[in-house]
């Protein structure tokens, strides 16, 4: 169905070490309005898009988002990487140590896990196109929050890339969700 190359898609190497900000870009990997919802989301709608042309678009931005999963996930490695035990209590992430140790669990920034609640699909394309339109608006705005948070320009690239592909497949369901109105769908 893929084919998957062992590169990201935006290339992601951060020098310094922030616990802070991996503690709040958590919330892209694994909060409401992050990327791993996203792309349940799009790949679940996917079966009852009335058409191939719908299908598709979710297909392909539902796998696009697995790949901003993983990129998050590489942000949030890099940010960590080498943190004692004590700079991991300092930024609050002590809690997250004692469940998880080191490991990347899917939670938004202030700890709560992933859950499928964070979207809904409704088998209506035209409700579905538009909470997906509303979803990508979120993250677009997270994005632009986490920018705010940070003077690194090696963690303010990647976000700005992903910011930008949150408006462009917003537009792409936008799109869509104007040609199945006029079809009558």
């Amino acid at each position: 169905m893929w084919k998957y190359v062992k590169r990201l898609e935006y290339p992601i190497n951060i020098k310094k070490k922030d616990l802070k900000m991996a503690k709040l870009l958590v919330t892209q990997y694994g909060g409401a309005n992050g990327e791993l919802a996203a792309a349940l989301r799009y790949l679940n709608q996917r079966y009852t898009m009335p058409d191939n042309r719908g299908k598709a678009l979710l297909t392909d931005i539902g796998t696009e988002e697995l790949a901003h999963v993983e990129m998050i996930s590489t942000m949030i490695y890099q940010l960590l990487k080498d943190a004692t035990l004590e700079e991991l209590k300092e930024a609050g992430l002590d809690s997250h140590y004692a469940e998880h140790g080191k490991g990347l669990y899917p939670t938004d920034s202030n700890g709560v896990p992933f859950t499928v609640t964070y979207f809904a699909t409704t088998g209506d394309p035209l409700a579905d196109l538009s909470e997906d339109m509303a979803a990508e608006e979120k993250a677009r705005a997270t994005y632009e929050n986490l920018i705010d948070l940070t003077n690194d320009p090696d963690i303010i690239g990647p976000l700005l890339w992903l910011r930008q592909r949150e408006i462009v497949h917003f537009q792409r369901f936008k799109e869509l969700y104007e040609m199945y109105k006029k079809e009558g769908f």
